[in-house]
C-alpha cells in the first residue's frame, strides 16, 4: 500500500550480535512488551513495532489494505533496515501468526520462534470474540472510561499488576479535544469476522514447513489454542517445547516475571550453548 509510516521501539545495544522481533496481536501495540523486553534486552536488541494502523503508526487509507500480505512486507522492510540477515522472534496472537509464516519461508530470517497463544488452526469462534473486544466506542469521555475497556478486554492476559495495567492504559489512549480513543483505526475491528461456514482459519501448510526451534505459550483457559489442537501440533513437530501459563487465557500476558524468564531462556539457549562448547 504505497509508503507508510511504521513506528518501532527499541531496546539495548544496536550491536550486541542478536535480534529480537516482537510483533504484537490484532489490537495491541509494541509497548505491550516493554516489560518483556527490558530483560531481553540484557543480551540482544529488541525490536517492537507499531503494525500499520496501531500504536504511532500510519494508518492506511482503506479497510481492505489491512493484511498479511501487507503487514509481512512491512516486517521485512523493518528487517531488512536493520540490516540483519536473522532474527528471534516473539509473537503474540497474531504477530505470532506473522512470525509461524516467516520462519516457514525458504531460508527464512526466523531463526528462534517464540508463539504466544496462536498454533496452526484459530477457531472461527475465537476470531468472532476478537472481533468483539475491538468493538470499542468511538470515544471515552474520560481516561477513566477508557480503563474500565482496556480491563475488560484484557481480562484473559492472567495475573497483572496494577502498575503495569496503568501502562497498558497509558500506550492504549489517543487523547483527542473532546475526550479519548484507543490507540488503533476503528476500521480494523470490521475485518476480523470468521469466514462463513467455514470452521476457523487454517496455517497447518506453514507449521509444517517452520524448521527454527519453537517455544509455544499457551493460556490454561484460551479457546484461540485449545490444548487437542496443541497436542497435534507438538505430535508433528515433537521437538516443539511448551509453557501454560495458569490464570489466563487469550493471551498471557508475558509481563509476569516466570513467562519472561521462560521465553529469555529459550531465546538465549543457542548462545549459553556455543559459550560452553
Amino acid at each position: 500500500m504505497g509508503f507508510h509510516k511504521l513506528h518501532a521501539v527499541q531496546w539495548g545495544r544496536r550491536r550486541s550480535g542478536r535480534v529480537v522481533i516482537c510483533v504484537h496481536g490484532y489490537s495491541g501495540n509494541g509497548r505491550d512488551f516493554d516489560f518483556l523486553a527490558q530483560r531481553l534486552a540484557r543480551d540482544a536488541r529488541v525490536v517492537c513495532p507499531d503494525i500499520a494502523g496501531r500504536g504511532r503508526s500510519a494508518w492506511l487509507p482503506t479497510p481492505l489494505a489491512y493484511h498479511f500480505p501487507q503487514f509481512l512486507a512491512d516486517l521485512r522492510a523493518l528487517v531488512s533496515q536493520l540490516g540483519e540477515a536473522s532474527v528471534d522472534w516473539v509473537g503474540t496472537s497474531m504477530g505470532g501468526l506473522l512470525g509461524m509464516l516467516l520462519a516457514a519461508e525458504p531460508r527464512s530470517i526466523v531463526r528462534r520462534l517464540v508463539l504466544n497463544d496462536v498454533g496452526a488452526f484459530v477457531p472461527a469462534r475465537s476470531l468472532a470474540a476478537i472481533g468483539r473486544n475491538l468493538q470499542s466506542a468511538q470515544r471515552f469521555d474520560s481516561l477513566a472510561g477508557l480503563e474500565d475497556h482496556v480491563r475488560r478486554t484484557h481480562r484473559d492476559w492472567g495475573p497483572i499488576s496494577e502498575a503495569q495495567f496503568r501502562h497498558l492504559v497509558k500506550h492504549a489512549a489517543r487523547r483527542f479535544p473532546d475526550g479519548y480513543a484507543m490507540h488503533y483505526d476503528p476500521q480494523i475491528a470490521s475485518l476480523v469476522q470468521p469466514v462463513p461456514f467455514a470452521p476457523g482459519l487454517s496455517f497447518w501448510d506453514a507449521w509444517h514447513r517452520v524448521r527454527c526451534p519453537v517455544l509455544v505459550v499457551r493460556g490454561q483457559r484460551s479457546s484461540i489454542l485449545p490444548r487437542e489442537l496443541l497436542r497435534t501440533m507438538v505430535h508433528a513437530k515433537p521437538h516443539t517445547e511448551v509453557l501454560e501459563v495458569a490464570g489466563a487465557g487469550h493471551a498471557p500476558s508475558l509481563m509476569e516475571g516466570r513467562q519472561i524468564e521462560a521465553v529469555a531462556e529459550f531465546l538465549e539457549r543457542e548462545k549459553a550453548l556455543r559459550s560452553a562448547a
